[in-house]
């Protein structure tokens, strides 16, 4: 049977392989992006709640009435306030379907699609499921975009540029006048921007979380693209929304009520009581804590540590002092040895190239963390 490959990955994702290892290795899983602490248990009330209430058959197309209700004000009520409508907003089952439908509402075939790497996995077989063409850019050695050679990408054919600020996986946000450039760059083209800004409100050090649905021009051009599974730690929840000007909206949802419709009922009405109560800066402060937490730990071991990570869930570390193998043979030892898994850097880039840096998972209890360490210091001899 002559079965079409639909875009270029070769089989499972890095995130799959190295979880699958760890498990087999016994191995602390510092690699994927999901906590292993419990969630704040308002939410698990609610959940019960909305089923209880009989939030139980299909939802709203473009979402739960109130939850769009509360979106709207949690945006107002950002330290940088983001204004919307309800015809701003569509609930989708997740950040990456809202990325792939987002794509599949504006690209024919044959399009491009500028990708700045290193990037999340999901990008470039969404773009390529939908007929599209990735066009990469890398960030330069300190995750920084290259305006530069952003502008010398963009061709006849660009369709689309896909932003990620809060960036996977350097955690480097985007500033004010970073959205500034890019907004000139493109201004006399027809380019939309798909904005992957599921980090939003994990910011740290009293960073500014700059949306691209904050700029002016932007925002009548872009999809901002949010997930609650990183907000609340609710990764498997699999709910997120998704901001775009009225006409954008409505080319997403031509497509989305084909593919999900709606999301998952008693979810969004738990979500949509959540906002009312959550304080984003204690949510912050939690984060912190543990990135700061993951760093006092590791100072001393022989990883180098080139930037904190401004943002996320995740801190990339370089392993030049312990060994010289690649990215990702290093990460595969690292977990049959010293059983820590992590993600080699190389698997955000199209070509894998090793880049001497592999990516760890803050996000994670402290005994967690203190368990990687002993493992670590064990089979390092620190």
């Amino acid at each position: 049977m002559f079965l079409p490959k639909k875009h270029s990955d070769s089989g499972s994702t890095i995130f799959s392989e190295m979880t699958i290892l760890a498990q087999k290795q016994e191995a602390v899983n510092l690699s994927q992006g999901f906590p292993d602490y419990e969630i704040d248990n308002r939410l698990k009330k609610l959940l019960c709640e909305g089923t209880e209430k009989n939030f139980n058959q299909y939802a709203p197309m473009p979402g739960n009435p109130l939850l769009i209700e509360n979106l709207i004000e949690f945006n107002k009520q950002r330290t940088i306030p983001i204004s919307i409508t309800k015809e701003n907003i569509t609930i989708s089952p997740g950040a990456t379907y809202g990325i792939y439908t987002a794509l599949a509402s504006i690209i024919s075939f044959g399009d491009e699609v500028i990708v700045l790497e290193p990037n999340y996995d999901s990008y470039v077989p969404a773009i390529e499921m939908n007929g599209g063409k990735s066009v990469f850019v890398s960030l330069n050695d300190d995750f920084k975009v290259d305006f530069e050679a952003l502008k010398q990408a963009i061709a006849e054919k660009s369709k689309a540029i896909i932003i990620n600020s809060p960036h996977n996986p350097s955690g480097k946000i985007w500033k004010k006048e970073d959205w500034e450039k890019l907004s000139n760059i493109i201004e006399d083209t027809e380019i939309i921007i798909i904005s992957d800004e599921v980090y939003d409100i994990l910011t740290y050090d009293d960073r500014e979380f700059y949306s691209a649905f904050h700029h002016p021009k932007l925002r009548e051009r872009c999809f901002s693209i949010f997930s609650f599974g990183k907000m609340f730690h609710i990764t498997g929840w699999k709910v997120g929304y998704i901001l775009a000007s009225p006409e954008l909206s409505e080319a997403y949802r031509r497509v989305h009520q084909y593919l999900a419709f709606s999301v998952n009922a008693p979810a969004q009405y738990a979500l949509a009581k959540y906002l009312e109560v959550f304080d984003r800066n204690v949510n912050i402060k939690l984060m912190q804590e543990k990135r700061d937490f993951f760093l006092n730990e590791f100072q001393n071991l022989p990883f180098t540590l080139n930037e904190k990570a401004e943002a996320g869930y995740f801190q990339i570390l370089n392993f030049k002092n312990i060994s010289d193998l690649s990215d990702k043979d290093f990460a595969v030892w690292l977990t049959e040895k010293a059983k820590v898994a992590t993600i080699p850097v190389s698997a955000f880039y199209h070509d894998q190239k090793s880049t001497g840096n592999v990516r760890f998972c803050f996000a994670k209890k402290e005994e967690t963390i203190l368990k990687a360490i002993q493992n670590l210091k064990e089979h390092l001899n620190y």
